[in-house]
């Protein structure tokens, strides 16, 4: 026994078909998962129960990178390996699933709703239940973060449980986030609170209704478990009660996972890093290229540039766009302190201990470029010298790939289709007068795309398009109208035709702070209705929604909204 707690750091019992997993002197009885498919609907694959359900057999993972070979769950420094392995952290006092995804449910992991009523289920999402198809590991990475390398940092409150691959093919890694402690904790406990996980369970589906590329969260469960968390680090700690989510992305791979291995001169692991991300998921780069390290980061500069474009055109603000939290597929990940603008202010800024600004709106592009830089750095150990020459003019492209994004996204949020020399001057203009007005960034365009042209004029005065109309009352917004009217007629566009096209990428729903916050302050009630009444109007950001409406989701934001604050601490 004593070897077997050395090398699992829990007690493992075997007892007919169960598993128990248990720490000190309580037990999770959980039941066993064979790696047999079995029960399946032969017409919809789906599970018939979640016994059916497992992870892939080729955990290619685990298989592909060698593993921390330290089996013990305590902090340190690790080297040579890219995943330690770490069972999750049961939750212990009423652990109740409250929320859940459908469409990642059905779409991703092939599961019905009814799963969610499932114990085991509910057992394998907290953290109770390992499945036997499963190796839960935590993985090590490092990073810059506010502009200064930061060493290990890692899965400090994450456990990979696995790789799923759906029916269509896809391949999908389920991590638990805020499931205790791991070798990459340093300071922490390893949990997440309720509020940040309300929070990053919500934003990551609202990005993907939104069409950002983005993880996604499947489900969220609280418990009583105390947590003491200083919210905003003013020395006031308080009692929070601890929750978990479940997320999957295709990969959690990210800068900062490069660049731990180059700092420590890590090279042969750097490679097969690099090798395995291009065959797994750049399937466009020939693995044998000589020049397939350049390709890469040519990709990424590419997709990096218009994530971020992509951020901007909705008003988003990451909060901590540190490298460790800059994915190498280029998708939105680690929701901490993030924040959708409300008036438009180029220098908004979500998080509360970015004292500076560095991670404001409009600095989004420019960290953007500072990261790739540090992913070029990162790449050096295995290039040439003449390939080391090339990452400048690669990364040199970042500007104009960004700008071209940016201005599609927005010609397109204007109910445009082709860009025109001048129409830079138009959206820059439109956008200096939402600032000097201090409208509502996504109401503004929404609202363009409601009204009538015919309605649209400096007179404007009207509660139903309450943002316009706060523009309306800007010394050049008639001179813009007049602009704007000009450009559509050039381009011989119906009203009608520009409406629909506006209202299908302009969205009347987005996930504002004060309605997150109220979500947050109900489930802190054991009320959870919140939560998924905002979750089914973000899953349908650009319909109308009577339920949206009468929670005042498109309204004017109540004032109290513009004092809310939200830190890194969660």
């Amino acid at each position: 026994m004593k070897s077997l707690l050395s090398l699992l750091s829990i007690f493992v019992h075997f007892f007919g078909n169960d598993l128990v997993i248990a720490e000190s002197k309580e037990c999770v009885k959980v039941s066993v998962l064979d790696f047999v498919t079995r029960d399946k609907c032969p017409k919809c694959f789906v599970p018939v129960n979640f016994n059916s359900w497992r992870f892939d057999r080729r955990q290619i993972l685990a298989s592909s990178f060698p593993l921390d070979p330290i089996a013990q769950n305590f902090v340190r420094q690790v080297h040579d390996c890219l995943f330690s392995i770490t069972y999750p952290t049961p939750l212990r006092s009423n652990v109740r699933l409250v929320a859940f995804s459908s469409p990642v449910l059905t779409d991703i992991l092939d599961l019905p709703d009814s799963v969610t009523t499932d114990i085991e289920f509910v057992n394998f999402v907290s953290g109770s239940r390992v499945l036997s198809s499963s190796l839960p590991l935590s993985h090590r990475y490092g990073g810059h973060q506010f502009g200064y390398w930061s060493g290990q940092l890692g899965d400090g409150r994450a456990v990979m449980l696995g790789e799923f691959v759906n029916q269509r093919g896809e391949r999908w890694e389920l991590q638990l986030k805020g499931s205790g402690r791991t070798p990459y904790s340093r300071y922490g406990d390893g949990r997440a609170v309720l509020r940040s996980s309300v929070r990053e369970f919500l934003c990551s589906e609202a990005m993907f209704h939104l069409g950002i590329p983005t993880s996604r969260a499947a489900t969220l469960v609280v418990s009583d478990d105390p947590v003491v968390r200083d919210q905003f680090y003013d020395g006031r700690p308080q009692s929070e009660r601890a929750a978990i989510v479940l997320r999957l992305a295709p990969s959690w791979f990210r800068i900062g996972s490069l660049e731990i291995l180059a700092k420590n001169n890590e090279v042969e692991l750097l490679k097969e890093l690099l090798d395995f991300v291009i065959k797994n998921h750049f399937p466009g780069i020939d693995v044998t290229d000589e020049n397939r390290y350049l390709a890469l980061y040519s990709a990424i500069v590419s997709e990096t540039a218009q994530l971020v474009a992509s951020w901007q055109s909705v008003g988003f603000t990451h909060g901590v766009c540190n490298t460790d939290n800059f994915s190498l597929l280029s998708i939105t990940i680690d929701y901490g302190p993030f924040g959708f603008m409300e008036e438009y202010n180029p220098k908004f800024v979500p998080n509360t201990s970015d004292d500076e600004g560095r991670y404001s709106f409009e600095n989004q592009p420019d960290v953007g470029a500072f990261n790739l830089n540090k992913l070029g750095e990162a790449l050096r150990p295995v290039l040439s010298n003449h390939q080391i020459k090339q990452l400048p003019r690669i990364l040199h492209g970042y500007q104009q790939i960004y700008k071209n994004k940016f201005m599609e996204l927005f010609i397109s949020k204007l109910g445009l289709l082709t860009i025109k020399e001048n129409d830079e001057n138009l959206v820059a203009l439109f956008l200096r007068i939402m600032e000097d007005t201090k409208s509502d960034f996504t109401m503004s365009f929404r609202e363009l795309g409601e009204i009538d042209l015919q309605e649209l004029n400096s007179d404007l005065v009207s509660q139903k398009y309450w943002s316009l109309t706060i523009m309306a009352s800007h010394e050049w917004f008639g001179n813009w109208v007049t602009k704007y009217k000009e450009r559509l007629r050039e381009e011989g566009i119906r009203d009608e035709t520009r409406k629909t096209r506006m209202m299908k990428v302009n969205p009347r729903y987005i996930l504002r702070n004060w309605m997150a916050q109220e979500a947050i302050e109900q489930a802190g009630r054991n009320d959870f209705s919140g939560v998924q009444t905002l979750l089914r109007a973000l899953e349908h950001p650009m319909d109308w929604d009577r339920e949206a409406e009468k929670a005042g989701y498109a309204s004017p934001p109540p004032a109290w909204a513009k004092f809310l604050r939200v830190s890194c601490s969660s």
